[in-house]
């Protein structure tokens, strides 16, 4: 067992925590944490990877197992029935512990050698939420067209100019969901709903690979029709948030 693993295993506090959700993803499951633990091995700092089973019908379950076995740093969190990306993705988050917070794909379209790329520029200040943005995307033409279609759609509404809100890699210091309830597919409104939090958001290329194991599980209807749907919920509640400054009186 190594010092990461031990550190882990012991409950000392937690620096980095990888939260991501899998649902039938039993071949990129191995090489998804082997790639995490390459990159965060050279951080010299305690982390996890809290991985969400969304009810799972492959061989997901004894993969996972299996990998606890292996790495001291798992923890994997079991929804009852498959409930869905937000859900799966909420249910890591608030397992999650450490001080600040990746979320990524389980697909191994995101690649874990850009988190520590990310982390120093939230370490360091200069943000407080990065998110990644896939700038040379490695998806059919229906997923980038209809991905495009959505990103257009949030932002008309929203006023925002995130140019990738639905990528799954980004990080963050945990503070910054302290306040976010996630409502089923609010996780694509993230960058959005953490700056109406008043935190700083920058947006930053990252590698995106293509698929080479299993099946995308989340559908392309998502991204075109619920995006309308809930870039109005966005909106209506941007329009609502409470905004003000309170000061406590000295004796």
């Amino acid at each position: 067992m190594d010092v990461m693993t031990r550190r882990a295993a012991s409950g000392e506090s937690v620096y980095l925590s990888v939260a991501a959700t899998a649902y039938n993803e039993a071949e990129n499951l191995p090489r998804l944490l082997e790639e995490i633990a390459a990159a965060l091995g050279r951080l010299n700092r305690p982390w996890e990877v809290v991985i969400a089973n969304d009810g799972s019908t492959d061989g997901t379950v004894e993969v996972l197992r299996e990998q606890m076995r292996r790495y001291g740093q798992l923890r994997v969190v079991s929804l009852g029935q498959r409930s869905g990306q937000t859900a799966g993705l909420e249910a890591a988050l608030r397992a999650a512990g450490g001080q600040f917070i990746v979320t990524l794909d389980a697909d191994l379209q995101n690649d874990p050698a850009d988190i520590p790329r990310l982390l120093a520029l939230v370490e360091s200040g200069q943000c407080d939420f990065a998110n990644g943005w896939r700038r040379d995307r490695r998806d059919p033409w229906l997923r980038r067209v209809s991905t495009k279609i959505a990103n257009g759609v949030r932002n008309r509404l929203t006023g925002e100019n995130i140019r990738d809100s639905a990528g799954g890699l980004k990080v963050f210091r945990r503070e910054c969901l302290a306040r976010v309830k996630l409502f089923n597919g609010m996780h694509r409104f993230l960058p959005t709903l953490v700056k109406m939090e008043g935190y700083r958001v920058a947006e930053v290329p990252v590698n995106h690979r293509a698929r080479l194991a299993g099946e995308a599980k989340y559908g392309v209807w998502n991204r075109l029709f619920r995006a309308l749907r809930d870039a109005w919920a966005v909106r209506w509640m941007q329009s609502r948030v409470l905004r003000y400054r309170a000061e406590e009186w000295e004796r």
